[in-house]
Formats: C-alpha cells, structure tokens, sequence
C-alpha cells in the first residue's frame, strides 16, 4: 500500500463527506493505493455516523472510535498503530489542511529519502494576536530547544516513513513534538515544505490559548525525556553529587576554621555557613535519590492502556496480521 492517511478529529461532522471526496480525488487522479483511518476522538455529534456510512461505500475508509475524549496524541498513537501504507500523511478533519499537498509530499519521502517532511503554514488565515504571534514565539523556543529547525512545530500535515511511526511513542500531548520524538529516535532526515493554508469553514477551533502554555511545558518535558529519559541517573546524581560535593566543602571549611583558625569564634550551628552546609547535603542526597529511584522506573515500566478504543470499522484485516 502506498498511502495511509491518518485524521484525528472532534466534532467535525460538518466536513468529513467534503474531506473525504478531496482526499478520494487526489488519491485516484495519482492512482495511489490508499487508506484513510479515521479517528473519532471521543465526539459528541454525529462524526461517527457519518465516518460509519464512508467506511461502508468506500472500502478504503477505517475508523477508530475512542469511548471519550482522549487527545490528539492518543488519537495519532492508535492511527499509527492501524496504518500500513509505506508513507502515512497526517492531516486535520476541519479541512485548513490541503489534500492537494499529498502527492509532492508523498514523493519526499518515498524518491528523496526524507524520514519526515513537515509542513510549514507559512501565510496563515488564523488571528494575528490570539495565533499568530503565540505561534510564532512558540516554534522559536521549539527549535531552540530540540535543535529541530522547523517553522511550524504545531501544522497537523505531516508525511512519515513507515518506520518512523512505527517506532515512535506518541505520549501525552506530544504530537506537537513528533519530529523531535523522531530525531531522539535516530530519524535525522527531517524536511519541511510550504504548504497552502486555508481558513476554517465550518464550525471553530478546538484549541485556545492554553494550548500554548501546555505546549511550553510539554517543550520541557520533550527536552528532558529526550536527553535524559532513559539515563534519568545523568542529570538527577550529577546534580546531586554537586549539591552535596558544596555541602560538604563548607562543611570542611568550618571544621578547619573552628578547629585551627577560630577556635574560639562562636558556635558552629549558630553561622550561616552550617546552615548552608546541612541544605546542600539533604539537597544532594535527595536528588542522588530521585535519580536511582527513576533508573528503577524506566527498568520497571510496563506499557499502560492510555485510551479505549469503543468501536473500530474495516481494522479486521490489520488486526489478523498483528496476531499472525
């Protein structure tokens, strides 16, 4: 198969027939072998039913429905999973993603040897203030950050290698670091493309503001898995070994200026000095502590169910070739 076509989605009944007909479009006049997987993420409108009568013409529409409302990056996790096309796209169901864009990013990664091509919305139609320019600061942390060069870490059209979402986890609301996932993963041929950005026509946006500060916090969190999240030991022993390496210097140096210097200066507990000494140690010994408990976690960790997929629809095959 060449194609897998993975689409997220919350409440967007209003255009998945109009999405589905594009994305059909493109895929026959580039008589593509395809697939388009659906992900229901928990909507409240009739998305499912409508996700239900496409899979029932079009033999190449699968759907996943999850029982409530788990995030996009759930939603990408078990997409990634049922895909099975040499390159999957991923786009977003309220049609500002342009299925014209597939073929060209397609053939990046299929004929110029690119694990992943990201698109880059580089004219936006969205809100200057509330968008535009959180956007513009975020990707700039983003990048300084993971080392990732890309323009637009948060644009949901993206084309992977088939390995490449095959070997990453998507957690938590990582999506919008999936490129850096996939660096840390040794997938260094990263690309990015201009691509065609069009203003919503139905419903509104899912994501406010918050987003952003979600999106700085989870940037810390990327930073910190990817150097340290398996060796947690590197970063939390070295920083306890240097807290308790200071304690202990002070400790030394009050013991040498009351025992040869001042002997009869006043009381050791009564300098700040001490004070400084007995924080640093506890401080040391604490994070030397958190670093060997996390070693145990990461050699411990069973893989947890992170959602619950209700229904799925044309997956049967998929799911006999995983068993197999």
């Amino acid at each position: 198969m060449n194609l897998s076509v993975v689409i997220p989605l919350l409440n967007e009944e209003e255009s998945l027939n109009e999405l589905h007909d594009w994305i059909v479009a493109v895929m026959q006049s580039n008589r593509f072998l395809y697939e388009i997987i659906f992900i229901d993420d928990g909507s409240t409108d009739g998305s499912w039913n409508i996700i239900s009568l496409l899979s029932a013409k079009n033999e190449n529409v699968k759907g996943i429905r999850f029982s409530k409302n788990f995030g996009k990056s759930q939603a990408l996790h078990a997409g990634f999973k049922a895909a099975q096309g040499d390159v999957v796209i991923t786009m977003d169901a309220d049609l500002q993603d342009n299925p014209e864009e597939i073929p060209e990013l397609f053939d990046l990664i299929q004929n110029k040897g690119y694990d992943l091509v990201s698109g880059w919305k580089k004219k936006r139609y969205d809100s200057v203030i509330t968008k535009n320019i959180p956007s513009k600061l975020f990707n700039w942390a983003a990048r300084k950050t993971s080392g990732v060069k890309l323009n637009d870490f948060n644009c949901g059209l993206k084309a992977y290698k088939k390995a490449v979402i095959k070997t990453i986890e998507v957690r938590g609301e990582m999506h919008r670091y999936i490129p850096v996932l996939a660096k840390s993963a040794g997938f260094t041929n990263i690309g990015e493309k201009i691509v065609q950005h069009q203003a919503r026509k139905y419903g509104k946006t899912k994501f406010g503001m918050e987003r952003f500060i979600n999106g700085f916090l989870d940037l810390i969190t990327i930073w910190f898995v990817s150097k340290f999240g398996r060796r947690p030991m590197h970063l939390f022993g070295a920083l306890g070994v240097l807290m308790f390496i200071i304690g202990f210097g002070f400790a030394i140096f009050l013991g040498i200026d009351k025992l040869f210097i001042n002997p009869t200066a006043r009381l050791i507990t009564d300098r700040p000095e001490f004070f400084i000494s007995l924080t640093s140690m506890i401080i040391g010994t604490q994070l030397f502590l958190a670093g060997f408990l996390g070693e145990i976690m990461v050699r411990s960790r069973k893989d947890e169910k992170r959602y619950n997929i209700l229904e799925e629809l044309n997956l049967a095959q998929e799911k006999e070739q995983f068993s197999s």
